[in-house]
């Protein structure tokens, strides 16, 4: 979600051939990473987190990190007919999936350059989000991806709603109308897609979690346990599924942050995250981002999480 354009960043060094010893590791750490996701999600951790923007997230409240009953294949494409909704074990669940930013936001400047309210302040309407080096923007990414979690969720019988897809003109929505369009459908859940754009090595995902905000129009205070909850949940299936790490270079290695300055997150008054899929500017992440296996993997572990906050009760 970060706002650099594509530039010509010099490449990184060759990493030194890896031993014996170091391979072992390396395959030990998705496992431990994997259990201390689940470990915090069913409330083993506990540590309080403040509500400043950027920090970590609290991992207070309990959640189960359980899979949901019916996963698409990795090589899955996406776009196989969707189950009518109702028929399923999410009949009567609605889900809003905002694919970050628009693949015409950065022909409509001007447009997406307005400032809107966001309860704390005054932000612009959009952005014409990141690229990879190569030019694959996150735009075109989100829309993927959420096309793919849309088919998914159909399949379990959820109502599903974007917030975009080619059904308007070609930017945006605001970040305000996109929390509208959430709150309007009266959603069980809302999750936003992005990927972003920092240095190269900085790699893996986090999840973005609201802050509690009482501000103007904004007042996150009754979302702020549900939507961690969700966050949780979403991070322990992407995790599980993708293979991608925690972010090394925000949320401290826990894979959360929270933050109180996203008008989709303020202006939300139902349970929902942002997830920023990995770094585009990374070589690595960039492999994963730009294959449409990976990203049917990303659709499928964001899936799970859903599933499992949705059926929660």
């Amino acid at each position: 979600m970060s706002y650099a354009g594509p530039d010509s960043d010099s490449p990184q060094p060759r990493r030194s051939r890896r031993g014996p010893m170091t391979v072992a590791l390396a395959a030990l750490v998705p496992g431990a990473l994997l259990g201390w996701v689940v470990y915090e999600a069913v409330g083993g951790g506990g540590s309080g987190g403040s509500d400043r923007t950027g920090s970590s997230a609290p991992l207070s409240h309990t959640a189960s990190a359980s899979a949901s009953p019916r996963s698409a294949s990795p090589a899955d494409d996406g776009k196989r007919p969707p189950v009518a909704a109702g028929s399923g074990p999410l009949a009567g669940k609605v889900v809003v999936i905002d694919a970050g930013h628009n693949p015409g936001n950065f022909r409509h400047v001007s447009e997406i350059n307005r400032k809107v309210d966001i309860g704390t302040n005054w932000k612009e309407c959009d952005t014409t989000g990141t690229s990879t080096d190569a030019g694959y923007t996150e735009a075109r990414f989100t829309l993927d991806v959420a096309h793919r979690l849309r088919t998914l969720l159909r399949e379990q019988g959820a109502t599903v709603r974007l917030t975009h897809d080619g059904d308007r003109p070609a930017w945006g929505p605001c970040v305000d109308e996109r929390a509208r369009i959430g709150n309007a459908a009266h959603a069980d859940a809302a999750v936003s897609i992005h990927a972003d754009g920092s240095a190269p090595g900085n790699r893996g995902f986090h999840v973005i979690l609201p802050g509690s905000v009482h501000s103007g129009g904004a007042d996150t205070r009754k979302i702020v346990g549900p939507s961690h909850d969700l966050g949780v949940r979403i991070a322990g299936g992407f995790l599980r599924v993708t293979g991608e790490p925690p972010s090394n270079y925000l949320g401290g290695g826990t894979g959360f942050v929270t933050r109180t300055d996203l008008g989709g997150l303020n202006l939300s008054t139902v349970p929902k995250v942002f997830i920023e899929c990995g770094n585009m500017r990374d070589s690595k992440d960039a492999a994963a981002l730009t294959s449409g296996a990976w990203r049917q993997k990303a659709a499928r572990g964001i899936s799970e999480g859903i599933v499992s906050f949705l059926r929660r009760s």
